[in-house]
């Protein structure tokens, strides 16, 4: 009932996930990142836990493949499990347990993954990773390339039923996500929301990072009462 992709770009080593899925608040549940650590998404039959398990793993300098084999020997109930991760250098990994819920799919390549379950198409994946792979040398913002990632993987087949909710979350030098944005329930069209949700976010994103750390620099917000 989800699908998503993990990724990373190489100019920057900002890394993220996009998610979106039937269930509410998917990316509450299914989207992990750390700076200069990686980016996890745990879906299917979702354990949360293993979105910071894994960034644990590849902080104590497991890479991706690695991180995921020691889930898949440690971690209970991996049968019920797909998890998709990439490392700091750009290498993933996928796992999708034997109990994964209609047609699955995954795909991977460097610097970004994708995968997903109850889909509408077994290609969505594979269009999800040539889409992300057609803007490596644009120069676009990472945030942007996944947002036209979890648009073609709607526009390849998508879930097989309607979709409620949708998240993008970016990392990139701070302890805290530079991007965290969801749409956690909508009778309409998550992924476009989403996408207005980050035009507006987009222009005032670096200027909370300046009111984060040099506050005395930060400019107006903007709303009434602000001198």
């Amino acid at each position: 009932m989800t699908f998503s992709a993990v990724a990373r770009c190489k100019e920057t080593g900002m890394m993220g996930v996009v998610v979106t899925s039937s269930s509410p608040a998917v990316a509450a549940r299914c989207a992990f990142a750390e700076a200069g650590v990686g980016a996890v998404s745990t879906q299917n039959i979702t354990d949360p836990s293993l979105g910071p398990r894994a960034l644990k793993l590849i902080n104590a300098n497991a890479d991706a493949l690695e991180a995921i084999e020691t889930l898949q020997h440690s971690a209970p109930d991996m049968e019920f499990r797909q998890i998709l991760l990439i490392d700091k250098h750009g290498d993933t990994a996928c796992h999708t347990g034997s109990g994964a819920l209609g047609l699955w799919a995954e795909n991977a390549g460097k610097n970004i993954a994708a995968a997903g379950n109850l889909l509408g198409d077994v290609g969505v994946p594979r269009a999800m990773v040539a889409k992300f792979e057609e803007s490596e040398n644009t120069g676009e913002h990472l945030a942007d390339r996944l947002m036209d990632v979890l648009q073609a993987g709607l526009d390849a087949g998508g879930e097989a039923g309607p979709l409620r909710s949708a998240g993008i979350m970016v990392v990139d030098r701070l302890s805290w996500p530079l991007v965290d944005l969801r749409i956690d329930w909508t009778e309409g069209a998550p992924i476009s929301e989403l996408a207005d949700l980050w035009a507006i976010y987009k222009p005032q994103m670096d200027d909370y990072v300046t009111r984060a750390i040099a506050p005395g620099d930060a400019p107006s917000y903007g709303v009434p009462g602000d001198e």
